[in-house]
């Protein structure tokens, strides 16, 4: 167990020793791409020894053309012919290869109808995909790729749109701007537990943000703080995040989201896509409470974003799915919608009706 090899890296001698040879030997012609992306903590980088337990191995998908979809199983037979049951010691399951296009891959991930070479999203679907699963389709690798669609859509899926990245950045800060009094006002009054649960929120938030800022997709919550340590603002955030999570008093917790504050509003003022705002928290009205004004940083991104759909929803001030809900089977909603319908997501419609209110 203490002999590890990232699974990226396994896959890569997979693929080089195994996957390439035999397709080349048995198959010339074709033309195909391979690689592992999608669902695996390898994909992500985080893989350790105990990520052994589930799909973990030698492993590749291979992405063919549409004209070549009646291939698929004498691909598949190709592979699996005298296969060998391990590969550098690990166990291989050759009948588990899935053999597929890009589209329909995709379309299966995204919860999105495609048709032909993909070419994009409409900014509402953006809205609907978990930064999980915009994470595990632009990380991992990509081994070969004859065909080039793979390539080209997971350039196109690289980060959101300018208008859906503004979007959701004012949709953070406007989570933070309704929030950010209440942690004070509940240790105020000897709700510690409940100041603290509300300080978790906003950590949360602050750190969503700096992965937007710092435009990388933010994955779900078994790996958010480690991926959140791999930020550049990560050795410098990081002592006062977890002074506001391990605080026993309000005003701990409000002194150390104080500095968390001014170091994003820094951030944010960094980028130079609005005007620069006053980075420093003041008290929140007349009471003794200190906030940032999250809602200010909300208005000064809206007000660049051009999209008249996203300018409409944001008066809603929804954001996103991961700002609506982080439960894992509302989140993955569209995708089983759309797998048994064919249809436009529940979340897509819900948005459209919205933007015509």
């Amino acid at each position: 167990m203490n002999d590890h090899i990232p699974g990226v890296q396994l896959s890569r001698c997979f693929h080089e020793n195994y996957i390439e040879p035999r397709l080349s030997s048995r198959m010339p012609a074709l033309s195909f791409a391979s690689a592992l992306i999608g669902p695996g903590s390898e994909v992500l980088g985080f893989d350790t020894p105990m990520s052994r337990d589930h799909d973990w191995g030698p492993r590749v998908l291979i992405f063919i053309r549409e004209s070549d979809i009646s291939q698929r199983e004498a691909i598949v037979a190709a592979l699996q012919h005298e296969a060998p049951a391990s590969f550098l010691g690990y166990s291989v399951d050759i009948g588990k290869t899935i053999v597929t296009t890009v589209p329909a891959y995709l379309g299966s991930r995204l919860g999105i109808k495609l048709i032909g070479k993909f070419e994009g999203l409409d900014l509402i679907d953006w809205l609907t995909i978990p930064s999980q699963t915009l994470a595990e389709l632009t990380s991992g690798a990509v081994y070969r790729d004859d065909i080039g669609e793979l390539t080209v859509a997971r350039e196109g899926l690289r980060f959101y749109p300018q208008d859906v990245w503004l979007f959701l950045m004012a949709s953070v800060w406007n989570r933070i701007g309704q929030e950010e009094h209440l942690m004070p006002r509940a240790g105020f009054v000897g709700d510690e537990l409940g100041s603290g649960l509300i300080a978790s929120r906003l950590i949360r938030d602050i750190m969503y943000l700096c992965f937007l800022i710092e435009r990388r997709y933010a994955p779900y919550p078994k790996w958010f703080g480690t991926a959140f340590r791999q930020l550049a603002c990560a050795p410098e955030m990081m002592p006062h995040l977890i002074a506001g999570q391990h605080a026993k008093e309000w005003k701990e917790r409000e002194q150390a989201l104080a500095h968390a504050y001014r170091i994003v509003s820094r951030m944010h003022n960094e980028l130079q896509l609005t005007d620069s705002l006053e980075e420093e928290t003041k008290l929140f009205f007349e009471r003794p409470f200190t906030v940032i004004g999250g809602d200010r940083f909300a208005k000064a991104l809206m007000s660049k974003v051009e999209n008249p759909t996203l300018r409409k929803l944001a008066d809603f001030r929804f954001g996103g799915i991961d700002q609506i809900s982080d439960n894992t089977d509302f989140r993955a909603i569209q995708q089983r919608f759309q797998s048994l319908s064919g249809q436009n997501s529940p979340l897509r419609s819900f948005f459209e009706r919205l933007a015509q209110e």
